[in-house]
Parts: structure tokens; C-alpha cells; sequence
């Protein structure tokens, strides 16, 4: 079925029987996608910091392919949110990842010509990859209904998992084959990711048709003059702007904390092993428990998952401050960290979807990646001078004053954002 072509609204049992088909397709396209990103993208940001620090000779600029990365994905999500307004959700992630893969190339380069500013390059590049995994969890609310869409886009989130972990496990099988073939210390394992964006862009390509973005809207297009009457009052957005405030202040808070976990625990003598491990589970509270998060805010209602997942953060947070000194209390923290994250992510990108018209939805949803990312940089480069002058525990509690932002902002537009039919549309609850 071609992407452009006009498809009647499915008022059949048939045509609702096929429109779900595709919803359930376009699901195992996206997660498959996201485990090929995930995988590029775990290898990229475990070396990034390590070549730097070769190149340079300075520790100080270890941390800044991360900051492109995220600067990357930031600069890109708007504009590849608006290509998927025009042409469909199809081509957007397909251009993002090979705008990654370009990236990756010139990660190689720049390693093997000792150009600093190349290599920089190449990770904001690859920060295009990043914002398009981002937007992967939106292309999975196109065609879900207000009953399975917080469920639908934590389907893909959780996909996430998979590449996260499979990406850093890859790198001394990818070093080895780096050095049999040549190729620059540390970029072998870039061989992996390469190869995970080319097979990302073929299945975006291949397999992701009909486009879910065209096919909602063009679905929609075709409704009856009470169905646009409804569509016409759909957007609300207070509940869009709350949504966006709850994605980016959780993000931040999730950020800013995390990124210094590792340097506070070796500074208290922990082992590497302990740095890894506590990093990998709070990887795995971040994903692994995404579709209960996803079904709670399909059946208790996005705001009250938000809340849900402020709720973890600040017990994190509490934890963080109280056993500060504490190994297994920073690992204790760090999962509640990204189960809070995964919650309030999951409710509020469902919630964003389902507050805005489809004319205004895609265009905020890259808006709301951008600023999320935004955040989460400056919350990263911000804690390490907290960390400096208050340490872990003055962290800790200055990112609860974000967590009380939200939930304040929740409690207080809670009964502005329930749908006028709440029966089919759990949004204030």
C-alpha cells in the first residue's frame, strides 16, 4: 500500500481488524530498530570518552562526546520531527540513522587523524541516531488507541534493552576485529555499529510500510463531521506543556544524578565492578520495566503514573542523600533513579501524543526530545559543580526541588487535562 495513498476511516470490523494489523507490525518494526540503535549506541558512548582521553592526553575533555551526542540529538530532533510531519515516520528514522552512520565514519577518521574537532563532529552526528530511537517511542502512539497507547510506546522503550545491553558487550569482539583488519586502536568495535545503522536503515525502509504516521493521518482525514468537530477540540496544551515539563524534569533529574554516580564511588573506593554493576542496573530499571509503566498509565491514567514516577525518583533521591557513604545505597538509589525515569517517560510521551492535534502532535513531540535533551545536558554539566561544592548528598537534594516542580505542576492541572470521556481516555486520572 503506498504511503500517500488515500485510506477510508476503518469503520468495518475488517478495516479495524487490518488497521490493527498494521499497528501490531509497525510495533515489531520499531523495537527491532531499537535494538540495532541501541546497539550502535552503547558501543559509541563507552568509547568515546576513552579516545578522547588518548587523542588529547587531557582527562578533563573525556566527558564532551557525550555532550555532543546529546547536543547532536538535541539540534536534530526538531528537524527530523518535522521531515516526519511531511514525508512520514518512514524516512525520518531512516535519515537519522544514516546521518549516525556518517557520524560513525567519521569517528574512525578522526581517531586515525588525531583531528579533535572531526571527532567531535561525528558524535553530534551520531546524535541524529539518537533522536531518531527517540522518536521511535512516538511512531508506536500513530496508530494505537487511547486504551494501548502507553503500552504501545513502552513496547519499543523496552526494546531499548536489549541493544543497551548487547552494545558494550560487543567491544572487545569488535577491538579484536578492529585489529585484525587495521583499523585505529578502539574503533573496531565502530564495525558493529555500522553495521546495526545499516540494518536499521533497511528496515525502516523495507519494513515499515504503510508509513503508521501517513496512515493515521490519513485515516483520520476521512472521518465524519462530528469526528473533525471532535478532532478540532482534541488539542489541549496545558496537558502538552505539562507533559513536556515532566519528560524534561525527570530527564534532567535522572541526568544529572547518574552521570556523577560513578566518580562519587570511586572516590569513595569502590571497584570497578561495583561502578559497572550499579550502572547496569539502573539500565536495567530505566527499561526493563517499561510496560508496567505502560500499562498502569493506559489504566490508571497518564498524570497518575507521572506522579507514580516522581514518587520513585524522590525515594531514589532520599536514598542518594541518607546513604551517600553506602555502595549498596547508591545502587539502591540509582534503580529507583530509573524506574522513576521510566515511569514519568512512558506516562508523559503518552500523554504529549494524546493532548496534541494530529496537525501540532509530530512537531511537538520533536520539541519536547530537543528540550528533554537540552535538560539533560545542562543537568549533567551543572552537577558536577554541585557535586564539587555540596557533594553526592547536596546533589541529591537539590534534584528533589525539581521532582516537587512536577509534581506540583501535576496536582495543580490535574483536573484541566481529564478528557471530556474519561471512560476511553484515562488521561487525569
Amino acid at each position: 500500500m503506498p504511503d500517500g495513498e488515500s485510506i477510508p476511516v476503518p469503520t468495518t470490523a475488517a478495516a479495524v481488524g487490518a488497521r490493527d494489523a498494521v499497528r501490531r507490525r509497525s510495533l515489531v518494526v520499531l523495537s527491532l530498530g531499537q535494538v540495532l540503535g541501541g546497539i550502535g549506541f552503547g558501543s559509541t558512548i563507552s568509547l568515546g570518552a576513552v579516545i578522547t582521553e588518548r587523542l588529547t592526553g587531557d582527562e578533563a575533555l573525556a566527558g564532551l562526546p557525550t555532550a555532543a551526542v546529546t547536543l547532536g540529538a538535541a539540534l536534530l530532533a526538531m528537524p527530523l520531527a518535522s521531515f516526519a510531519s511531511r514525508s512520514g515516520r518512514r524516512p525520518a528514522l531512516a535519515l537519522g540513522m544514516l546521518l549516525a552512520l556518517v557520524g560513525v565514519v567519521l569517528v574512525v577518521f578522526g581517531t586515525a587523524s588525531g583531528l579533535f574537532p572531526v571527532l567531535l563532529i561525528a558524535f553530534a552526528m551520531i546524535g541524529a541516531g539518537q533522536a531518531a530511537n527517540l522518536q521511535s517511542r512516538f511512531a508506536a502512539t500513530d496508530l494505537a488507541t487511547d486504551r494501548t497507547r502507553g503500552r504501545d510506546l513502552s513496547i519499543v522503550v523496552w526494546a531499548t534493552t536489549i541493544g543497551a545491553v548487547l552494545g558494550p558487550n560487543l567491544i572487545g569482539a569488535g577491538e579484536a576485529l578492529g585489529d585484525a583488519m587495521g583499523m585505529p586502536p578502539l574503533t573496531g568495535p565502530y564495525l558493529f555499529t555500522a553495521v546495526a545503522q545499516l540494518l536499521a536503515i533497511a528496515l525502516y525502509l523495507v519494513a515499515l510500510r504503510p508509513d503508521p504516521l501517513l496512515l493515521a493521518r490519513a485515516s483520520s482525514a476521512g472521518g465524519s463531521e462530528a469526528s473533525a468537530t471532535r478532532r478540532a477540540q482534541a488539542d489541549r496544551p496545558g496537558a502538552a506543556r505539562y507533559a513536556v515539563l515532566a519528560i524534561a524534569g525527570s530527564h534532567g533529574v535522572m541526568v544529572s544524578v547518574m552521570a556523577m554516580t560513578p566518580l562519587h564511588l570511586v572516590h569513595h573506593g569502590a571497584e570497578l565492578s561495583v561502578v559497572g554493576l550499579t550502572i547496569s542496573l539502573h539500565i536495567a530499571g530505566m527499561y526493563a520495566l517499561s510496560p508496567v509503566f505502560g500499562i498502569l498509565a493506559d489504566r490508571l491514567g497518564r498524570v497518575a503514573t507521572i506522579l507514580l514516577g516522581q514518587a520513585l525518583l524522590a525515594a531514589s533521591l532520599v536514598v542518594a542523600a541518607m546513604g551517600a557513604d553506602s555502595a549498596l545505597a547508591v545502587t539502591a538509589s540509582l534503580i529507583l533513579l530509573g524506574l522513576g525515569w521510566s515511569g514519568a517517560t512512558v506516562a508523559g510521551s503518552a500523554l504529549l501524543t494524546e493532548a496534541s492535534s494530529r496537525e501540532r502532535r509530530t512537531a511537538r513531540q520533536g520539541r519536547s526530545d530537543a528540550i528533554m535533551n537540552v535538560v539533560g545536558a545542562a543537568g549533567a554539566a551543572a552537577a558536577g559543580g554541585v557535586l564539587g561544592v555540596l557533594g553526592y548528598a547536596g546533589l541529591a537534594v537539590c534534584a528533589l526541588a525539581v521532582v516537587a516542580v512536577v509534581v506540583i505542576g501535576g496536582l495543580l492541572a490535574g483536573r484541566s487535562m481529564r478528557s471530556p470521556d474519561r471512560s476511553n481516555h484515562p488521561v487525569g486520572t
